[in-house]
């Protein structure tokens, strides 16, 4: 239905065609039998779109003809009345109640903006274009580089390949929202399963769809006809009655496709210049493994051929940089279908993995945070205490012991308010900065893990700051230049974010007020462009969301900073005040690299498997020009291993030196050292990188205390600067 519903998408069990987990796709493809070649047998040859058409096709036109009639005759008797509209730089145009649209207000600024307009903003509320304004209207015009609109663009796509997907299978459409990089729809279709052989017919469709400029309309229905309309379509039906809780609701159509949606849409589909259908998988309805396995299908689209261009070059760029590629490639982590969603660490996967948390750990100690090692099992009753057993229980790993109910942890926070609570604090201790790199688990459905970017196990740098309101301010700066500092080393660019106060809160306003009063200033003092996200904070408190950009300008929520008023009253937390008096604290939960699996699949892909100097897990290859200087080539690894860095030789008198040299270049050893008999008898080596920039001679003495200074600097471009 194309409904904008992209908070589900977390939530759906989803399986890429070609993974090996067992799941919704099985259950579609039981029973299918090999064909006699030993192939899995070519589908016979299917028709371009289905002749005749679905009866429920024509039967959701004729009651939408006739609704959309009386709606088109109720509009016409509307007194039209005039009205003031207000455009961004202040301008204000006059216009008329029922008859004026945004796109005649576009149009009348300059027929450019008409044309590259995606979606209006009427009142802060997203509008069609065609759709008459109804009252006085500040009014605002978006194109596809605004995120807004680059959504509306993508939700209204998801129409065109519902529309393609009706006409090719049939079937019943389910749920097709946008997400972050374009859009996918889910369908239940019986006797058949979608293979990638049908992309092309699917594309096809589309591209007549576009020719055909169908406009998307938008129609306000009951209840009751709803039902009426998707009575054909069981899915529909269940979100009609359990979803919806108004007494009407819209549709749009385009074309043939009428779709239970809440909008808006681009103004047709003839705006969608570039459309491709990118990949299948199987998925269950509302990700509930009990309930109907569904088929979905993924497209990218925009408003031009060169921006698909420049996508699919950005794909391929990726697909070379996928961190499970690069980790397999260069023995860092696997994984196995005996543990899912659980990384194995191979040892130079675990270096960095001990590099990065070692690297916090350096800051912790500089930056006054005292580390704790808290336990892995907690009595089903902690979390009952701190609320999350009852919004978060079918997350958790739990099991039963002597008749009492066990969890793995999931977060470190209950543990830490114990830690706190367990003897009486003074305001002389506070702020107390409480660190954690516990192993957390969380049970995934199986059909969201992917590599080490959603996983059940894993280790956070997970921290709680216990401080006095007063000290907000100050702990909120200690934190935003802790992630200055790291995220420059790591060299990542990012965004901050600050969430207020939601509609559903807890506690007091004033306190809020008060803390989102600190938390605005706190940015400001910072120095760093942020945005304001209105109502989106946590129930329990304000937060400040940063967003990471990796070198391939893809963003990543890694690091996280919230205040929480409502942990330390369900823990009655206090400390003694200097003036005597029995005070609570506030907790700051942060996090700076967030799960370490997750950002090691970034810098991974980030770094597109070439890592700088300090955190490489091969740091220089030792190669002797000939078999006669294999003897000193191992000893300059052993002195340059003794002194702590990652050094090998390879002694292989069966491969040629350029060719060792060649393949410590592709294996991304930072630094190639050479050695012949000039550099055995000056106990010298000859430098140079994987990018074959050649520093020449140097004394072992000198490699060693310049790699010193590369790992204490974390040079990002170690090998220049050698």
């Amino acid at each position: 239905m194309a409904e904008n519903v992209a908070k589900k998408v977390g939530e759906m069990n989803i399986k890429d065609s070609g993974d090996k987990e067992p799941g919704a796709a099985k259950k579609q493809q039981k029973g299918k039998k090999k064909d006699k070649s030993g192939g899995g047998g070519k589908a016979p040859a299917q028709p371009l779109e289905l002749d005749p058409l679905p009866e429920y096709i024509q039967t959701r036109i004729d009651l939408f003809d006739r609704l959309k009639a009386e709606y088109d005759e109720q509009l016409a008797a509307k007194t039209p009345s005039a009205i003031k509209i207000t455009l961004p730089d202040g301008k204000v145009v006059e216009g008329q109640s029922w008859r004026t649209t945004p796109y005649e207000v576009a149009c009348g600024i300059s027929q450019g903006l008409a044309d590259n307009a995606v979606i209006a903003k009427v009142n802060g509320i997203l509008w069609d274009l065609d759709r008459p304004l109804e009252e006085d209207t500040s009014l605002a015009v978006l194109k596809f580089d605004n995120d807004e609109g680059q959504q509306v663009f993508w939700h209204s796509s998801a129409h065109m390949l519902g529309e393609a997907m009706e006409r090719h299978y049939g079937g019943c459409l389910c749920y097709g929202p946008p997400i972050e990089n374009g859009f996918y729809y889910d369908m239940f279709l019986e006797g058949r399963q979608v293979s990638s052989n049908e992309f092309k017919s699917l594309n096809d469709l589309v591209r007549k769809i576009q020719k055909e400029k169908q406009p998307f309309v938008r129609l306000e229905m009951t209840k009751e006809d709803l039902l009426k309309m998707f009575e054909y379509n069981e899915f529909k039906k269940r979100i009609i009655n359990e979803k919806i809780h108004t007494a009407t609701t819209t549709v749009y159509r385009c074309g043939p496709l009428i779709d239970l949606c809440r909008g808006p849409h681009v103004r047709h589909t003839g705006k969608v210049k570039s459309f491709d259908v990118i990949k299948n998988s199987a998925t269950y309805w509302e990700g509930k493994a009990d309930a109907e396995s569904l088929q979905r299908i993924y497209g990218i689209s925009f408003p031009d051929t060169k921006q698909m261009k420049e996508w699919k070059h950005f794909q391929e760029e990726a697909a070379k940089r996928d961190h499970r590629k690069i980790g397999r490639e260069q023995e860092l982590y696997f994984f196995h279908e005996w543990s899912p969603g659980c990384g194995f660490f191979l040892p130079k996967g675990t270096f960095i993995y001990n590099k990065l948390i070692g690297f916090i750990k350096d800051e912790y100690r500089k930056r006054g945070y005292q580390e704790v090692i808290s336990p892995n099992v907690f009595n089903s009753r902690l979390w009952e205490q701190s609320g999350h057993w009852q919004h978060y229980a079918e997350n958790m790993f739990s099991f039963d012991s002597e008749k009492e109910k066990f969890c793995l942890k999931p977060m470190n926070c209950p543990g830490h308010c114990l830690i706190f609570d367990h003897r009486i604090r003074s305001w002389r201790e506070l702020p107390y900065r409480m660190a954690d790199f516990g192993i957390l688990h969380r049970n995934e459905l199986s059909g969201t893990l992917s590599g080490l970017t959603r996983v059940r196990r894993f280790v956070q740098d997970d921290a709680h700051i216990f401080c006095p309101q007063e000290l907000i301010q100050q702990e909120i700066a200690g934190v935003l230049d802790f992630l200055q500092t790291v995220y420059g080393v790591l060299g990542f660019t990012y965004k901050l974010e600050l969430s207020t106060r939601p509609k559903k809160y807890l506690g007091d306003i004033e306190v809020w007020n008060n803390a989102e009063k600190q938390l605005e200033e706190t940015l400001n003092e910072f120095g760093e462009p942020w945005k304001l996200n209105p109502e989106d904070g946590a129930f329990y408190g304000p937060k400040i969301d940063i967003i990471i950009q990796d070198a391939l300008r893809r963003s990543h929520q890694c690091a996280t900073i919230q205040l929480d008023f409502q942990l330390p009253i369900r823990f009655n937390l206090k400390y003694q005040s200097a003036d005597g008096t029995e005070k609570r604290p506030v907790i700051i939960h942060r996090a700076i690299l967030g799960s370490v699996e997750r950002l090691m699949a970034v810098i991974t892909e980030s770094y597109g498997g070439k890592w700088p100097f300090w955190i490489s897990p091969r740091q220089a290859m030792v190669i002797p020009i000939g078999p006669a200087f294999n003897e000193y080539a191992n000893e300059v690894k052993k002195q340059i291993f003794e002194a702590g860095f990652n050094c090998d030789s390879n002694i292989d008198d069966g491969e040629t030196m350029n060719k060792k040299i060649r393949n410590a270049q592709l294996a991304q050893y930072n630094f190639i050292l050479v050695v012949g008999e000039k550099e055995r008898e000056n106990q010298t080596v000859n430098v140079r990188t994987r990018d074959n920039h050649v520093h020449g001679e140097r004394s072992i003495v000198a490699v060693i205390e310049r790699f010193q200074h590369l790992d204490t600097t974390k040079m990002l471009k170690s090998e220049e600067a050698f």
